[in-house]
């Protein structure tokens, strides 16, 4: 169908009132009809994501059920076993998100397929744990993560708990572009599901399950112990899921002065404290700066709506909070685990640190200097998940962390996903060893420069929305590949990779680049020891831009940082 008569179906259809209502309105605007049903939603590396509007290239009930109806046919092929197993399904706090759980709960029921649906919001990682806990056949997960409060979500999840992988995620997607009239679907309704037996509620069972693995998380109890009162934290969840489990997180963690920003610990999908619920924003702090100065605190831990993402707030000599960088909480977190691991002699050289092709390099420089492994792999924690499969399978190697810039980290493989609830736990642990030294964590940072070096990175989202920016992103990469940069900011390119078509250029030499599946990602090595990578994000309508390097100070490299994004700006305008 074109795009009228796809607009045209929808105005038909049997609709909810509010998606009517929003379908009269917008569809007044041409422009907007064009960008709502000129395609079919991305279903990019994590699932789908967009804003909450009706159409086919929008996030909506019967986008939802459309995936959803594919999942089932997919399971259907796998046989009964996988139907058995059946799916773990959650939710987050976003308008619709409990709304279009329950549709896909009763879509793949209607299917006789085993369904397990959480009672109540939960933490994404909760949900890659139950998967696994559960020995279900998928997941899936209704979240935007921190993305604005216009969005919403869809992420599926494979038998491992790690986002699915492309092959089934391909598979799922080709049977959901199958299904002929997602309007016509008519499953059960959940109190029949229930009495058949094909549904069952999930909740506390699942949530002390997963504490009970959380408390495997931390290093060092008799530190924690003897020093834990000598620091204060302020935590917030962003007005999301990490208010489901903080608490008996933290306190069983042994954490036991853990203060909330009340006006962010209400369940609001409005997400009024901040434009963005974002952990690598400053303003999503301020909240938390206020209290923390009020109750005497220096370090403020945030959690992002679906509890994936963790961010955090130090105080520094003068007094005032710098938020870090997920690559500085990752460097801080990393130091400190191989160092405690070294100091009880349990730190071996097969131990291996796995992050993304566009995250810092500085943990790796820390790992060699421990005598420990370490792994590049594409973006997407599902990658990191498959490295984690791979050397327990091979047994050569032993997982130690994983981490991506993108505030995302995981220290204990239950969970399949990145876990803002080990990293809150982790990121506490590190804040009561520096207290325990009568230092702060930004004391801890700079300790940690001085011995290797200042590495600096930021990254920046560039917003192409619609199907135009689509079709602009498209174009930046293409000719891109076809112009190969030979210099940025007036710094030379000495080398250059080329994810997609796999490729590693140096000193005028191509070669394969080996060990990585295909991504749409460009990355730069510069004659200054800097480094910049190009990725149009599979979830977002964005090109990220991300530079990483390497300056004598902090504030140099802050300021040269800020100089490339800029350079990259004007490259892509």
């Amino acid at each position: 169908m074109n795009v009228e008569e796809k607009f045209l179906e929808w105005k038909k259809a049997n609709l909810p009132d509010y998606l009517r209502s929003q379908l009269d309105q917008l569809g007044q605007d041409p422009e907007w009809i064009k960008d709502a049903f000129g395609q079919e939603i991305n279903f990019g590396t994590a699932g789908m994501r967009g804003r909450l509007e009706p159409g086919s290239n929008r996030i909506n009930l019967f986008t939802v059920a459309k995936v959803t109806e594919g999942m089932a046919r997919w399971i259907e092929e796998n046989g009964p076993e996988a139907k058995k197993r059946g799916v773990a399904i959650s939710f987050d706090s976003r308008y619709h998100s409990r709304e279009f759980a329950e549709y896909a709960a009763r879509i793949l029921a209607s299917h006789e397929i085993q369904v397990y649906l959480f009672d109540d919001l939960r933490p994404t990682p909760e949900l890659s744990f139950a998967v696994r806990y559960l020995h279900t056949f998928a997941g899936i997960n209704i979240t935007a993560s921190h993305n604005a409060k216009q969005y919403n979500g869809y992420k599926a999840y494979g038998e491992d708990g790690a986002q699915m992988a492309p092959e089934s995620a391909d598979r799922l997607f080709n049977y959901a572009q199958q299904v002929e009239n997602v309007f016509e679907l008519q499953p059960d309704s959940l109190e029949d599901l229930r009495v058949k037996g094909n549904l069952q509620l999930i909740g506390e069972d699942l949530d002390q399950a997963y504490l009970d693995a959380l408390k495997e998380v931390t290093l060092d109890p008799e530190l924690i112990k003897n020093n834990a009162d000598k620091l204060k934290i302020v935590y917030t969840p962003l007005h999301g899921t990490g208010k489901m489990i903080y608490d008996r997180a933290f306190r069983q963690g042994g954490f036991n002065k853990v203060v909330t920003v009340p006006s962010q610990s209400i369940i609001d999908p409005e997400f009024p404290t901040t434009k963005k619920p974002n952990p690598e924003y400053r303003d999503v702090f301020e909240p938390g700066f206020k209290l923390a100065d009020e109750v005497n605190a220096n370090v403020i831990i945030a959690t992002d709506p679906d509890a994936d993402r963790m961010g955090a707030a130090v105080r520094t000599e003068t007094g005032e909070f710098k938020v870090l960088t997920g690559n500085q909480i990752a460097t801080l977190m990393a130091y400190y685990v191989m160092r405690s691991l070294k100091e009880r002699g349990q730190l071996s050289p097969d131990y291996e640190i796995i992050t993304s092709v566009v995250s810092s390099a500085l943990p790796f420089k820390i790992a060699k200097d421990f005598g420990i492994k370490s792994k590049y792999v594409l973006t997407g924690f599902k990658y990191i998940g498959e490295e984690v499969d791979r050397m327990n399978k091979d047994g050569d190697a032993k997982f130690l962390m994983g981490f991506e810039e993108s505030y995302g980290y995981l220290f204990k493989a239950f969970a399949r996903d990145k876990d803002a609830m080990q990293g809150a736990l982790m990121f506490a642990e590190v804040a009561t060893y520096y207290a325990s030294r009568s230092m702060t964590v930004f004391d801890g940072l700079q300790e940690i420069w001085h011995k290797y070096g200042v590495a600096y990175e930021i990254t920046r989202a560039i917003e192409m929305p619609g199907i135009s920016g689509q079709k602009k992103m498209e174009a930046l990469m293409k000719q891109l590949r076809q112009d190969h940069l030979t210099e940025i900011d007036g710094h030379q390119v000495i080398k250059f990779q080329d994810f997609q078509e796999q490729i590693e250029s140096k000193n005028g030499q191509t070669t394969r680049l080996i060990g990585f599946p295909k991504s749409n990602v460009l990355k730069y090595f510069l004659d200054d020891e800097t480094w910049l990578s190009l990725r149009p994000s599979g979830t977002e309508p964005v090109i990220k831009a991300y530079v990483g390097v390497n300056q004598p100070t902090i504030e140099q490299a802050e300021e040269v940082a800020k100089a490339y994004q800029d350079a990259i700006d004007d490259l892509l305008k």
